[in-house]
């Protein structure tokens, strides 16, 4: 007898979640099968795709409008895959426009379902709280403050990066030589977002930041060579001159190296907090997007960042939509690379929220999904090993 588990992740953080679950569960089931949507993390864990991850890397209301036919497609031939195959169970993580519908299809039809990955309902649209309750029979929530938005259904796990990431001065140290940032002077590191809709609303304004900061030692990790391509040019036409250097070396090395860092909104800030390094964070949605938000009360924040709402604290410099401009932004990482002080804050408030989020999240996810797919109630038969989709 199998366990069967479907997955479906629609983006990088959610790869790295899912292949941290999925090896989890295998500790446990190690004959455990998996199939679903998946990043190459996840593939490399032992998950069969039927979908690549990339199909879903897509943000805004209007700006998903072009893929639509697309993913609806992918997400109606997803539903029939999983109810034919029937797993044990079905986690959807994050991606909640996509996973939320899909989740709450396989429930009608029998099957149970976690989300993985609460939706910023504290943030805006919080109204999804009652569609996360008809979708899925659990929710697994990586910060502390946010099962209290439901009724009973959500737990907290933790996040895995926090039981991942350390700052080591060493490393640092190895990580600046390699790129020929040896030495004293300051280095900032840009992240404006790890996808195609982050960097066309943030490539521009990112690259003008740094134009105007007047810094020798910047470096920007992307993800692929095409996001690198296209930030690259963003950078000869915004900042002529400066010597940006875009690699596709991995990310957290990249922050770890900085002396701080000018990141998009979203995963990249709870690296920085982890890795302790200053940072300077911005968003911005497509301005239809962003007007039908607000025009229509969907927007419901104060502060956005993630470090500032795990202080409790606004330490953070965070600029949203039209306060997101290249002169603002290049003001605030002046002051930070300038003032100790400042620093100082940041470097202290990290601290007192570092090791509330280290839980062993990836086994607490593991051990919620299971109970899920394996009680009495919430079991619909582990199939056998002979059946095929």
């Amino acid at each position: 007898m199998t366990l069967r588990i479907g997955l479906v992740a629609g983006e990088a953080s959610g790869d790295i979640l899912g292949a941290g679950l999925v090896t989890a569960i295998q500790t446990r089931y190690p004959d455990a099968e998996f199939r679903g949507i998946a990043g190459p993390r996840m593939v490399e864990a032992g998950v069969v795709p039927l979908f690549d991850a990339d199909e879903l890397a897509v943000i805004g209301l209007f700006e998903v409008l072009g893929r639509l036919p697309r993913l609806l497609r992918v997400r109606r031939e997803l539903v029939a895959a999983m109810t034919t195959w029937r797993p044990d169970v079905f986690v959807g993580i994050d991606s909640p426009d996509f996973n939320l519908p899909v989740e709450t299809r396989l429930r009608r039809a029998g099957l149970r379902t976690v989300h993985y990955v609460s939706p910023t309902v504290w943030a805006w649209r919080p109204g999804r709280v009652a569609t996360v309750a008809r979708a899925a029979d659990r929710v697994l929530c990586l910060l502390p403050f946010e099962p209290d938005y439901y009724d009973g259904i959500a737990e907290f796990v933790g996040h895995p990066l926090a039981d991942r990431l350390a700052f080591d001065d060493a490393r640092r140290a190895q990580t600046r030589e390699r790129l020929g940032f040896a030495g004293d002077a300051p280095v900032v590191a840009v992240l404006p977002g790890s996808r195609g809709s982050e960097l066309k609303n943030l490539g521009a304004v990112f690259a003008g930041a740094v134009g105007k900061l007047g810094v020798d030692r910047v470096v920007a990790p992307m993800v692929n060579d095409r996001l690198a391509a296209r930030f690259a040019r963003e950078c000869e036409r915004h900042a002529p001159g400066v010597p940006v250097v875009v690699t596709r070396e991995d990310s957290r090395l990249i922050i770890e190296a900085a002396d701080v860092v000018l990141t998009a909104s979203g995963t990249a800030t709870l690296e920085c907090l982890l890795l302790d390094r200053p940072m300077v964070v911005a968003y911005r949605l497509a301005p239809l997007t962003a007007w039908v938000l607000r025009t229509f009360g969907l927007l419901k924040i104060e502060t956005f960042s993630l470090p500032n709402l795990l202080t409790g604290e606004r330490v953070v410099p965070e600029l949203i939509q039209e306060n997101a401009t290249p002169d603002r932004l290049a003001v605030a990482l002046g002051l930070l690379l300038e003032d100790g002080d400042a620093r100082a804050a940041q470097h202290a408030a990290f601290a007192r929220v570092r090791e509330q989020l280290k839980t062993g999240a990836d086994e607490r996810a593991a051990a919620a999904v299971l109970t899920v797919a394996t009680t009495p109630n919430g079991t619909h038969g582990v199939r056998h090993q002979g059946d095929t989709l």
